[in-house]
């Protein structure tokens, strides 16, 4: 198993991605296909990754991390989206993937990895509180804009 961070947008990539996020949240499957500006804008970015994990050439999972930035110097990484294919889930990936986030964030400066995780995903809910997570009692908000 080899975790790297996406250097290049090909377009096997972008289909594979696409699959995973699609087993991540099923509203992506009627979004069509990840644009190569999007690749392109996160691998060029500072602030922004995505970790690949990868076995024999084939993409088993990945996270897309973010940094965010608050008063003074405090960065706290944010997690967008973490994924293994669903047909290797329970083999350790998820745990390489998330020890590969924290070493990014580390590096990166980061206090904290934040995240949301929704309603209805338990098994991902008890991951996280088994990689020692606090949970917190707050709503999510999104306001779209124009």
């Amino acid at each position: 198993m080899n975790i790297t961070t996406l250097k290049e947008y090909t377009p096997e990539t972008a289909t594979r991605v696409r699959e995973l996020l699609i087993q991540l949240s099923r509203s992506g499957k009627d979004k069509g296909e990840i644009p190569k500006e999007w690749f392109e804008d996160l691998i060029a970015s500072p602030w922004h990754d995505m970790l690949i994990a990868e076995e024999d050439g084939q993409i088993l999972g990945i996270a897309t991390l973010s940094i965010t930035m608050g008063p003074g110097i405090r960065k706290n990484a944010y997690l967008e989206d973490f994924v293994t294919d669903s047909t290797i889930r329970g083999k350790g990936i998820g745990s390489q993937l998330w020890d590969a986030m924290l070493d990014w964030a580390a590096k990166k400066g980061c206090k904290n990895l934040e995240f949301t995780c929704g309603n209805g995903r338990e098994a991902s809910q008890e991951f996280y509180k088994h990689k020692g997570a606090a949970v917190y009692d707050t709503n999510f908000f999104r306001k779209p804009i124009a």
